[in-house]
């Protein structure tokens, strides 16, 4: 297993949140979202320039920006 930043991932990739990185009320408003360290999501897919990053997460989809997607580190199967 490897630790990625989410923004490295490819899409259809999933893998299980391993790290927050975010303080303050960024990182306040990653975790409400549902994206705590155990979670599992799965790329989705990306908007034609990259950003944003949508991904399935407990059973929704969740868009990201890439500048909140590089705070969340996930663990992948190569």
């Amino acid at each position: 297993m490897a630790v990625v930043n989410m923004r490295q991932m490819r899409d259809n990739q999933a893998g299980t949140i391993a790290a927050i990185k975010a303080e303050g009320e960024l990182g306040r408003r990653i975790r409400d979202m549902g994206l705590v360290v155990g979670t599992s999501i799965k790329i989705q897919g990306r908007a034609p320039l990259y950003d944003p990053v949508a991904l399935r997460v407990m059973g929704f989809t969740l868009t990201l920006r890439n500048n909140e997607a590089d705070f969340i580190e996930v663990e992948v199967e190569e």
